[in-house]
């Protein structure tokens, strides 16, 4: 009987020490996550942090509810920390580059990363969308059903179910170059700068091109990285190309959960692209295709390093070379501690400015006359990469064109296959359908894939259209 009495407690510690162990480890990225979110949307979006903990961060994980917030408002930093004292993680805030988690640096240390950045313009209020922020939902194009698209755009707010969590925090619909329908929920507004998630990632691919439009890269040459400049490293083959189109055969772990890589770069690691750039090889250059983050993070520094190799001087050449020229003056793409651009999932902007750009993309990368992107670059972006199994990728962008043979089979087989988008985490996205000349944005904070059809929303959108 003792022996089986000391058998059990055995294996009670042993597992014990493994729940700690798992914790231990795992802490830092429920903390880390925690406090980036909330810092970000209480000192960029201006919300409410205990809404913003239950309706938001809470629901994502169990692990966060161990997780506790505390905001001081004065030095504009978000403490989180398992049980209010286990392995706490804090968060800084920067006026124009909103928060950053601070691995292995300090406030002040982040703080004179910033100094020197130039502010961001304000939107002219008197002229119309998309060059002003005016707005005139009396006079739609005639072949929209205005009764049909207020339906779809009410429903795109409504609760399912008693317990779903839909969460859907604005919706913008473009028709014709014209801004047609919003509407916000409580806490966001026209002027609120919202997360995109991944949808970041298109965004990287524009600054890419700008950078190639201005020939300081060129995405056919080897990636310009480091650690990989020695011709014994296989990873020396990478090109910009392979790591637009997520191709570049680097064993990166795309997967959203403690211990993983994914979340292990984005919360507990300074500097992203180092940890991306690390990772070896599991298959040669274009011998797979593979979504991964981490990808999009060493792109990130590779537009950094081009535009001056400081925080700074990426701030000025994005703001100068494509956000303020497109009247994007929201779009905030949040660093990391080492002082490059989140590239794959921090960019901030209002639901009009996310528009902003899907009218850019539609308009083939020209605004007001002027060519911003390379000619043919949106071509080249939304060109299925040879692996990806049903056309759904481009380079930075989603596809909805089929597979190579068989186009009806594709993600979303009842819209349009020309479609391509931009797409996040809880459901963001950004439509751009050009034979409807229509672009459909959707930002919210759904937690349950099936409280949320986006294939659904779009149709109901789509059939406004009389024509």
């Amino acid at each position: 009987m003792k022996k089986a009495l000391y058998g059990i407690l055995i294996l009670f510690l042993v597992a014990l020490a493994v729940a700690v162990y798992f914790l231990d480890a795992a802490m830092p990225i429920g903390s880390g996550y925690s406090a980036k979110y909330v810092c970000s949307q209480v000192f960029l979006a201006d919300r409410d942090p205990k809404v913003v903990f239950e309706n938001d961060v809470k629901p994502t994980n169990i692990l966060f509810t161990t997780i506790s917030n505390t905001v001081d408002y004065d030095q504009k930093i978000v403490t989180s920390a398992g049980f209010g004292f286990w392995r706490p993680a804090f968060a800084v805030y920067r006026e124009g580059f909103g928060c950053t988690l601070a691995v292995d640096v300090t406030r002040e240390e982040l703080l004179t990363q910033a100094k020197g950045a130039r502010p961001q313009p304000k939107p002219d209020q008197q002229k119309e969308w998309p060059f002003g922020e005016r707005v005139d939902f009396d006079n739609i194009p005639a072949d929209i059903n205005k009764d049909k698209l207020s339906q779809a755009v009410e429903e795109a707010f409504q609760e399912p179910g008693e317990t779903s969590m839909r969460n859907t925090q604005a919706v913008v619909i473009v028709y014709k170059g014209k801004l047609v329908a919003e509407k916000y929920t409580e806490q966001f507004s026209p002027k609120t700068p919202m997360l995109g998630w991944s949808m970041s990632k298109t965004i990287t691919n524009g600054l890419t091109g700008v950078m190639v439009e201005k020939g300081k890269l060129d995405i056919h040459q080897p990636a310009p990285v480091k650690i990989w400049k020695k011709n014994t490293d296989p990873r020396s083959k990478i090109t910009l190309d392979h790591l637009l189109r997520m191709s570049s055969g680097l064993d990166f772990e795309e997967e959203y959960a403690p211990l993983k890589d994914a979340t292990y770069m984005l919360y507990d690691s300074k500097s992203m692209a180092d940890y991306a750039a690390d990772k070896p090889l599991r298959a040669k250059p274009d011998g797979e295709w593979y979504y991964s983050s981490g990808t999009t993070n060493i792109i990130a520094r590779i537009i950094k390093d081009a535009a001056g190799g400081s925080l700074v001087s990426f701030n000025d050449f994005a703001r100068t070379q494509l956000f303020d020229k497109l009247q994007m003056y929201s779009a905030i793409i949040e660093p990391d501690a080492s002082g490059s651009f989140v590239g794959s999932s921090y960019m901030f902007a209002t639901p009009r400015d996310w528009a902003r750009y899907g009218l850019f993309l539609l308009n083939d990368g020209v605004w007001n006359g002027e060519r911003i992107l390379p000619e043919g670059w949106v071509s080249y972006s939304t060109t299925p990469t040879p692996l990806a199994p049903k056309g759904e990728y481009g380079a930075q962008i989603w596809l909805n064109a089929g597979e190579k043979g068989n186009i009806n089979n594709r993600d979303f087989p009842s819209l349009p296959n020309d479609m391509f988008y931009l797409s996040g985490f809880n459901g963001q996205i950004v439509a751009i359908i050009p034979s409807k000349n229509l672009i459909v944005v959707r930002i919210g904070a759904t937690h349950n894939s099936s409280d949320w059809n986006v294939e659904e929303f779009i149709g109901n959108v789509l059939s406004s259209i009389k024509s």
